[in-house]
């Protein structure tokens, strides 16, 4: 079996899939794994090439727009050591078609497809659990910190419901930012992140939130199992109706 590195990067691993698929007689039974720069590593490096990349991703989106998709989301979820299973899933999707999500019963897909699903399923769930707090300038804050590096997707959707405000969503964990201003998305890093002061207005929404949630809880109807499942706790930190719990 074939050994292949690359460079980390999801262009990197394009790049590496491009080529294997191109040149290896057998793509589906090549390993590709990242390069970890030790002097003894074992395996052929190939490197990053930005045309390759865009070109095989334009093919997957032309040949299998939904395996395109999977991928995309896939690449989100920053999961490491299935290089190998992606490369396979790559090499079915421009064999298949879209047919190759529906393949399931091969174990390089299924895993491809449930670590997918996972990703699309956080930018979901946090489309309605993201917390815009309104700062003193008047622009929008909202701070999160998905499992998933959901920040683009996330921003694109709010760039449309929110189109008439100035906001920031920040990404906590991986200190990632995304702003929109006057019709304008930008993303980046920020370092070192202090939150603004927020408003007079939205501290007094904020407190009166708080306690129209807490007046209509039932206490005798308290379930924290079934909340908990619902919506798990690692989303509290944010929510403005936990505060203070």
């Amino acid at each position: 079996m074939s050994r292949y590195l690359y460079d980390g990067t999801a262009e990197g691993l394009l790049s590496a899939a491009s080529r294997i698929i191109a040149e290896v007689s057998d793509p589906e039974n090549a390993t590709l794994v990242e390069r970890e720069n030790t002097l003894f590593e074992d395996g052929v490096f190939i490197g990053t090439d930005a045309v390759a990349a865009e070109t095989l991703f334009n093919r997957l989106r032309q040949e299998a727009p939904d395996a395109a998709h999977t991928f995309y989301y896939f690449i989100l979820a920053e999961k490491e050591g299935m290089e190998t299973s992606l490369l396979r899933y790559l090499s079915q999707a421009l064999r298949y078609g879209n047919r190759v999500n529906g393949n399931l019963a091969d174990s390089a897909v299924r895993d491809v497809v449930t670590v997918s699903r996972k990703a699309q399923r956080e930018l979901h769930r946090m489309k309605g659990l993201v917390r815009f707090e309104k700062l003193r300038d008047g622009a929008y804050l909202a701070r999160m910190e998905p499992d998933h590096n959901i920040l683009q997707p996330l921003a694109g959707h709010f760039s449309r419901r929110l189109r008439a405000e100035d906001w920031f969503i920040y990404d906590v964990r991986r200190r990632t930012a995304a702003r929109w201003h006057s019709g304008t998305l930008q993303l980046g890093t920020i370092e070192q992140f202090t939150a603004p002061a927020l408003s007079e207005e939205e501290m007094r929404i904020q407190a009166l939130w708080q306690a129209f949630f807490k007046t209509i809880a039932i206490p005798d109807r308290k379930n924290p199992r079934l909340q908990k499942s619902n919506m798990p706790m690692k989303y509290w930190k944010y929510l403005t109706e936990k505060q203070g719990e």
